[in-house]
């Protein structure tokens, strides 16, 4: 297409910009790389490499209103500014572009109607990347989020900027992480501390919730401030046990193991148990067969299997002739529960019943009487469970998903029904004070942290809106037979969405929903998605919990600054159900984007990778502020010293103190 150059314009080598095609999204970098000459060649012959890539260099003879337009076809937004694969920025004559096949971004510059020349961005002015190796190990140590510049704590030597990777060839390749101090005087360079990875524990990020003051390494200051925090500490720990000793510890008898019928239920799990579903399905049941109730709460990312855990729990309570609660913030996941549950339990003498506003009030006033006189074994429902009319026969078991969905007086009313109930809270985004009260051992936790077998992690695109963004990822993933979710946050804005998507797939077959649709009609359309009758569901965060859907592997969200961090990973989790490479598509408007939603985006982008909700909730509470988690004093000294390290030295409070305690009453 562009054949003639300027005469005196200085060859350089080709630049390749592969478009936002399924075929080549599923591609890295690195490929492209090794398969740049086969695809060069490919595009003098093959129609389909024509179709999908562009070719530059300089002296190239092109108008930069052409070049634009080609981007635009290659499924490129525009954006003021270039931070992700998939975007361009055009100023003057200028253009910035970030190739979905290049590690970094390029700047293009026009003088008339030819490419004078074509430079790689500085690593300044570009995201950091890391090796393979490198981000196994930031994944590995819960450092998955971190990027050059951050802030790290470590806790001999205090907060410090994390500034990438050394290798020492000396030490058999030993990665190390690098963190830069404060400088010893304005002339000199930082003071630098080499960590190698077998210390990489030591290391955590800082979750704080203003910029930390950096000092000098080797200096006595930092032992000063952790000195002082762990006082405070010990302190508000004396104060929680007491809070916590006040309450009434009721007593009830134990569940009872009943080995052959819960393995014949083990064994008919379709999928293959990973390690950690194991151990927290043994942490729950070894809780029900003690004497105490189990106050539990199991923390897996979406899609790891915290249903089954449930599952197996609220067995283990029929078994032992006492019902089970299960609570849902919503009707369609109560609806999802609901479906799974009955599967489960198909072949078993399980009575399971659904309360929400799903139900006709005749059989919601059968299920109500079969809970009083004990004929149901199971119920699951929405906030109608917590309704003054809702009596049990003997509820054994409560079991809370989603907790951080549920208002204050829901959860009042909540812990009015706990006393001498076992409560398991299901949980991939915890609310901070789940998430400290966890950490700090005052409530058990179990961590589903391995992904099930064969799982690919969605692949996450952060783009400004773009009609061919949309028309392209829809039309991929009906190519090759999927579904497609599309959230639209705004109901009055749904029938222009539904349009505009019409009129680009004709063919499509699209239904939307939304929480103030009547409920049948909700369930009906869901139950239609669920079923392959649909290709395209436009809907509110209502998706946000509940649906398992495999087919579907394509998320476009149309206005992602509209959605907080922690909600929109847990709308990513609604993809890559399956074995096939998923797609997730965060939009927002072209115009400059506020710090609060560029934040959000970016770790987004940022956290591609499965078992990132822990990471994800951290970010979320660092990017919204402390808010009443420990209140103002305690807020000071996370600030000091980081969140991470304070949960731990909390956790060490707590069990010195506990320990402490036992000791004091068995030596009376």
């Amino acid at each position: 297409m562009y054949t003639r150059y300027v005469r005196d314009a200085q060859k350089r080598e080709q630049l390749l910009i592969a478009g936002l095609h399924p075929q080549l999204l599923e591609k890295s970098a690195v490929w492209f790389e090794k398969q740049k000459r086969e695809i060069l060649r490919a595009r003098l012959i093959t129609p389909f490499w024509q179709h999908i890539t562009t070719v530059v260099e300089p002296g190239m003879h092109t108008k930069l209103s052409e070049f634009l337009r080609q981007l635009y076809e290659l499924g490129y937004a525009r954006a003021q500014t270039v931070y992700h694969p998939g975007e361009y920025a055009a100023q003057g004559g200028e253009v910035t572009i970030y190739p979905i096949n290049e590690k970094a971004a390029w700047r293009i510059a026009f003088l008339g109607n030819h490419i004078e020349s074509i430079e790689q961005l500085d690593a300044a002015e570009q995201p950091q990347e890391y090796t393979g190796i490198q981000k196994e190990f930031l994944e590995r140590n819960r450092l998955g989020l971190l990027k050059n510049g951050d802030f790290v704590v470590h806790a001999d030597h205090g907060i410090g900027t994390f500034r990438g990777f050394k290798s020492s060839p000396q030490a058999g390749g030993t990665q190390y992480i690098v963190i830069e101090y404060a400088k010893p005087h304005a002339d000199a360079p930082p003071d630098t501390l080499l960590v190698p990875e077998h210390l990489a524990k030591k290391v955590t990020p800082y979750v704080g919730f203003r910029i930390p003051r950096i000092h000098r390494l080797g200096t006595p200051l930092w032992n000063h401030i952790k000195n002082k925090a762990k006082e405070d500490i010990i302190k508000f720990a004396k104060e929680l046990l007491e809070t916590y000793a006040k309450r009434e510890v009721a007593e009830r008898s134990g569940y009872e193991p009943h080995a052959d019928l819960e393995q014949s239920l083990a064994l008919s799990f379709v999928y293959e148990e990973t390690p950690d579903q194991t151990r927290a399905v043994s942490d729950v049941l070894t809780d029900m067969e003690a004497a105490v109730p189990m106050d539990r709460v199991i923390l897996a990312d979406v899609g790891f299997g915290k249903t089954e855990v449930a599952i197996r729990a609220a067995f283990r309570a029929v078994l032992n002739g006492r019902q089970t609660a299960l609570l849902c913030p919503t009707t369609i996941l109560a609806d999802q529960h609901f479906e799974t549950f009955k599967e489960r339990f198909s072949t078993l003498p399980v009575s399971i019943a659904r309360l929400s506003r799903l139900e006709s009030p005749a059989a919601v006033s059968h299920a109500i009487q079969n809970l009083k006189q004990g004929k149901t074994d199971i119920v699951i429902g929405t906030h109608r469970l917590l309704s003054k009319d809702i009596s049990f026969h003997n509820l054994g078991l409560l079991i809370v998903d989603e907790e951080q969905r549920f208002g204050v007086k829901q959860k009042e009313h909540i812990r009015a029904l706990q006393s001498g109930v076992d409560v398991l809270t299901l949980s991939a985004t915890p609310i901070p004070r789940t998430l400290h009260f966890a950490l700090s051992g005052l409530r058990p936790m179990s961590v589903i942290a391995t992904p099930p077998k064969n799982r690919i992690a969605p692949k996450t695109f952060v783009l400004p809106f773009g009609k061919r963004v949309i028309k392209n990822a829809i039309e991929a993933e009906l190519a090759r037979g999927g579904q497609i979710y599309v959230l639209c946050n705004r109901i009055g804005k749904m029938p222009m969405m539904r349009d505009f998507i019409q009129e680009m797939h004709p063919r499509a077959r699209i239904a939307a929903i939304h929480g103030r649709m009547n409920e049948a009609e909700l369930t009906r359309v869901m139950h239609q998605f669920r079923q392959g009758l649909l290709d395209i569901l436009i809907a509110t965060t209502i998706i946000e919990n509940g649906l398992d859907i495999s087919n579907a592997n394509t998320l476009i969200v149309e206005d992602a600054t509209r959605i907080g961090l922690a909600q929109a990973h847990q709308l990513r989790g609604r993809i890559g159900r399956g074995n096939v490479q998923s797609y997730a598509f965060f939009l927002y408007p072209s115009r400059a984007l506020k710090e609060k939603a560029k934040q959000r985006l970016d770790a987004l982008f940022q956290s591609q990778y499965l078992g990132a909700g822990q990471d994800i909730a951290y970010r979320d509470m660092e990017i919204r502020g402390a808010g009443n988690i420990l209140g103002r004093d305690q807020s000071g000294r996370v600030n000091q010293i980081g969140l991470n390290l304070y949960c731990q030295m909390l956790a060490e409070a707590v069990e010195q103190l506990q320990r402490s305690s036992f000791l004091h009453k068995t030596q009376r």
